[in-house]
């Protein structure tokens, strides 16, 4: 396949038309606008060929062609094209029109659509083609870097893995800070299917959705623009409009094939077996302790594993699609099919996806019309465990004493009760990757039909029918040669399985007026009227079971005990009322409200249902005389809004007083209070204002979109403690107040735009979150444990993701010692010592993308950036230690600790048993700045001669590599990855967590 490649790249760059040596004539002219400006650097060439050039600053311009060529072509951006005929002339002079089609682009608003110009919300378009190339496996991973005001942090780099994505910060502290996503209409289930945890890394079930189906997505941010979605859109709003045919479109194929290697990011250098030996000792002599009495050798008889090259391999990744789209006057389709499958860097970790798409649109009369359409999935996630379990892979990987090794001599594993198996805490790497199966498989139907009526001209009706199904099978099993299935003494050493189900299910009914008309050419006045009814229903099973006969016995009808099993069902509902009423004077002034009217059963009779309006104004400045003048303004555009959202993601019968099966004195199954109801319990709303300005130059070279906004999120979901004599320890309330303030800035130029075209685009955002109020003025702690209470702690004055612990002030040069802030002066080091030491919070974050393409090729070079986050480096507590234990491998950082008196260092003298030394603190907190090129993508279009000669529609070959280059001071192995997956009051902690991949692929686009 590589050399028929190869052959075929050979062919494709050699085989360029030349053009037969004739006799040449020389044409001359000036182009210029409506006002008789001159117009520069307009591209003007010969139709169906490369001979060109472009005008100057004057607008003149002079090319020589062949006597026998026929048409002069004008294009530059923001004008519309001109194809001119010759027809013998040696001068021509033509006159450009501005294209207003990117004024006139449809954005999709919500349950409508309107034109960008018209748009006075703070909505970002991200067009998927921009993304096309990279190996991304779910839609929000396309988000990253490209949208200003959209912070996306994928938690690990292991395949089909959990994204957490924030539209303007975390709006809620114990509610899901997820933002809404809709596809075709449908709002979908997010976050992780799997309900076992894998040490704190989630998967995906956004996974489940192909990116390349994708026509558009929009970002809702502000309350004009996704109040219509009221208590669903508090965390921002993703509308994704998979792709369609179209009216009078030739039917078309399209392949699209890609094929690459994928490698981590980074990994973590630590010792060989003699430097950890000498390490050892050393631990012993300061702790005046004999090494050889504590069983540490002198030397290993040549064994130095390296555990990370044995459980790291150079995966494979392939994706396949194959998509059919057309159209005629009545019926219009989109079919496609998908197949991606990618190998994890790890050990039997793999990711693979099966989907299917069919978009259908038909015209019955010329009032009539109706749809449908299907996105189903089928995937299976091979998983390992993960980052912060004892028995993790890469944990055991990074922890593990270089002197063992994973085989015996024979080439076989060493396993649990084998002489030559570490044990606690150093299980066999290998082993723990290779042996267990962790299986999950899931379903995912997203659907709808629907009918369109127009009862009156500008009056259409529509009703929609759309359900989300989603099914999850979990299948696993731990053999007696791991670590929980062979030493585990609890579980009976004998393998260890779960087996378990889970589905979830979403249906709408949506009844939607939609009415648009205009009053002369003075006034637009449009509307929306709709009612909104969402069933919800989710169902789970689980079974564990132990002592299995052998480890060729591996499902639970084998097992000799069903030590635990477990079942639940819950249902919920929505029902909304929701309108909308835009106007437009003169395309100068625009005007719009939104309200919705929510009522869930999430929340207490009292305060079931809620109001969500939403106001804003905008001004086309440049639509009043005094600019019209000005040739080099396009548009400029004012806009503000304000208005309330909801979050009612709070999980089911929070409010009810609930009952739950409980053991009597006498052993007999009983009945016995759970939780204390409130049922006054109601919305999390959030009061959100935006102020912004867009601003087109230059005919379109160079765009600038600014927002400023203020979002003050009220009546937070919180736990008051209650006295235990009331038998309950909390109560669910509306207690907190979080405040989200910050700026975006998007900035697009066409920098060149002739043979060459170069184009560029950025966009920074920052995000100040404060949290204003909670339940009682003590603080919230979350994360790891530790000697101050917990490494996250939950405070009013500071953001979330705040860091808390001992201040680290150095070590002291003559003993050694680590030397900590006294915060309250008692002289001795304590809980109550603890203190601010940092947080998640960057200061700004963004993307940088260049795109340049000349003739047929093509170059996009994508720079990621945060700057001023900060991250908790957990995994150093054990792999910087200084000699807590000698259980486990150490970074190399520790060549640098303390030796003797007098030592400059920052890593204490290393003394067994010394845990005053290794209390967490501010040492183990890091910049986690980081500028990454998160995308390079090069390739080669076929020119159109030659593809009208292969009767082809077009022909792309193309390579890529994602997450080639990262500059950071981080010295964890990415500065990305969070511990806890989506977590909100615990960001910025990594343990052991697994690095983002490089991938480096080969693509084909092949379309006839």
């Amino acid at each position: 396949m590589i050399r028929a490649l190869l052959i075929f790249l050979f062919f494709v760059f050699t085989s360029f038309s030349l053009f037969s040596q004739e006799k040449e004539i020389s044409i001359s002219g000036k182009v210029t606008g409506l006002n008789n400006d001159p117009i520069p650097g307009v591209n003007i060439f010969i139709k169906g060929t490369s001979t060109g050039t472009i005008s100057e600053f004057n607008g003149a311009y002079k090319i020589s062609i062949p006597a026998n060529a026929e048409l002069l072509v004008f294009s530059y951006i923001g004008y519309n094209t001109i194809e001119e005929p010759i027809n013998n002339r040696s001068i021509i002079n033509v006159t450009m029109t501005e294209d207003t089609k990117q004024l006139e682009e449809i954005v999709v608003t919500g349950y409508s659509s309107q034109s960008k110009a018209d748009v006075i919300g703070s909505i970002s378009s991200l067009d998927p083609a921009i993304v096309k190339d990279m190996p991304i496996s779910g839609i929000d991973q396309a988000l990253q870097g490209q949208v200003s005001g959209v912070s996306v942090t994928q938690s690990s780099g292991t395949p089909g893995g959990g994204i957490m994505v924030r539209v303007r910060g975390n709006s809620s502290i114990s509610s899901s800070n997820r933002p809404l996503y809709i596809v075709d209409g449908v709002p979908i289930r997010d976050g992780g299917l799997s309900s076992r945890s894998f040490g704190g890394q989630n998967d995906n079930a956004l996974a489940a959705i192909n990116p390349n189906d994708i026509e558009s997505i929009e970002i809702l941010k502000d309350a004009s623009a996704k109040a219509i979605y009221g208590s669903r859109a508090a965390n921002g709003v993703v509308i994704i409009t998979t792709k369609r045919g179209a009216i009078g479109a030739p039917t078309t194929f399209e392949l699209d094939v890609q094929r690459g290697v994928i490698d981590p990011t980074n990994t973590i250098d630590v010792l060989n077996a003699k430097e950890l030996l000498q390490l050892q000792r050393e631990t012993m002599f300061h702790a005046e302790e004999d090494p050889d009495d504590a069983g540490i050798p002198g030397v290993t008889d040549a064994v130095n594993t390296n555990w990370q090259d044995e459980v790291m391999r150079q995966a494979l990744m392939q994706q396949y699609q194959l998509s059919v789209r057309g159209g005629s006057e009545k019926t219009q389709f989109y079919l496609s099919g998908a197949y991606r499958g990618e190998e994890g860097v790890m050990l039997n970790n793999d990711f693979k996806r099966a989907t299917m798409v069919a978009n259908i649109d038909h015209k019955a009369t010329s009032r009539l019309s109706f749809g449908l359409n299907l996105n189903l999935a089928r995937t299976k996630n091979n998983r390992v465990k993960g980052d912060n379990f004892l028995d993790g892979v890469y944990n055991a990987a990074l922890t593990s004493l270089p002197y063992y090794q994973p085989y015996d001599e024979e080439g076989s594993l060493y396993a649990p009760g084998n002489n030559g198996y570490a044990g606690f805490p150093n299980f066999n790497a290998v082993g723990q990757a290779t042996e267990p199966r962790f299986d999950t498989y899931a379903s995912k139907l997203i659907s709808s039909i629907y009918a369109k009526y127009e009862i009156i001209p500008n009056l259409h009706f529509t009703s929609k029918l759309s359900l989300d199904y989603t099914s999850t099978i979990e299948d696993q099993f731990e053999p007696t040669t791991s670590a929980i299935g062979g030493f585990l003494e609890s579980v009976g050493q004998q393998g260890y399985g779960i087996y378990s189900t889970s589905e979830g299910s979403t249906i709408l009914n949506s009844n939607i007026f939609v009415y648009n008309t205009s009053i002369g050419d003075v006034h637009n006045i449009g509307g929306i009227a709709g009612t909104e009814f969402i069933s919800r229903t989710s169902r789970n099973g689980s079974t564990v079971g132990i002592l299995f006969p052998s480890d060729e016995f591996t499902y639970l009808s084998s097992a000799g005990l069903i030590q635990d099993g477990s079942s639940y069902m819950a249902n919920s509902g929505l029902i909304s009322f929701f309108g909308e009423i835009n106007y437009k004077y003169k395309s100068k002034y625009l005007a719009k409200a939104t309200a919705r009217y929510d009522g869930s059963s999430r929340f207490g009779e009292d305060r079931k249902y809620g109001f969500f309006p939403a106001f804003s104004l905008g001004w086309r400045a440049s639509e009043e005389q005094a600019l019209q003048g000005l040739s080099w303004l396009d548009d400029l555009k004012f806009r503000v809004s304000y208005g309330l959202t909801g979050n009612e993601r709070i999980g089911n019968f929070q409010y009810l007083a609930t009952w739950g099966a409980t053991t009597a004195y006498n052993g007999i199954p009983a009945v016995g209070p759970a939780t204390l109801g409130n049922p006054d319990l109601g919305w999390e709303q959030t009061t959100e204002f935006d102020i912004g300005a867009d601003v087109s130059l230059f005919a379109g070279r160079v765009q600038f979109i600014f927002d400023y906004y203020y979002n003050q999120t009220n009546d937070l979901l919180l736990s008051e403690a209650l006295p235990f004599t009331t038998g309950f320890g909390s109560i669910l309330g509306n207690l907190g107040e979080v405040t989200n303030e910050g700026m975006e800035l998007t900035i697009s130029t066409v920098n060149v735009d002739n043979e060459v075209r170069w184009t560029s685009q950025f966009n920074i955002s920052q995000n100040k979150n404060i949290i204003k109020k909670l339940a009682t003025d003590e603080p919230q702690f979350s994360g790891y444990q530790t000697f101050t209470n917990s490494t996250h702690i939950v405070s009013s004055g500071k953001p979330l993701g705040t860091f808390w612990g001992l201040k680290f002030l150095g070590v002291d040069p003559g003993t050694g010692d680590a030397i900590y802030y006294d915060k309250n002066n008692d002289g001795e080091l304590t809980a109550a010592d603890g203190t601010f030491i940092g947080d998640a919070q960057p200061d700004f974050f963004g993307g940088f993308t260049n795109s340049v393409s000349y003739k047929g090729f093509d170059l996009s070079l994508f720079f990621q950036f945060s700057y001023g986050n900060e991250m908790i480096n957990f995994g150093n507590t054990t792999l910087l230690n200084s000699g807590e234990d000698i259980e486990n491998n150490q970074s190399r950082a520790a060549l640098g600790r303390w030796q003797k008196e007098g030592d400059i260092t920052s890593i204490p003298k290393y003394e067994f048993g010394n845990t005053y030394n290794n209390r967490f603190s501010s040492r183990f907190v890091e910049d986690a700045s980081y500028l990454r090129i998160k995308n390079f993508t090069v390739g080669y279009s076929l020119k159109p001669e030659l593809l009208a000669k292969f009767k082809l529609n077009k022909l792309r070959v193309y390579a890529s590599g994602t997450n080639i280059w990262t500059l950071t001071n981080y010295t964890g192995a990415d500065p990305e990855v969070n511990s806890l997956d989506g977590s909100t009051t615990a960001q910025g902690l990594d343990l052991y967590t697994f690095p983002q991949v490089r991938t480096i692929l080969i693509g084909l686009n092949l379309g006839f």
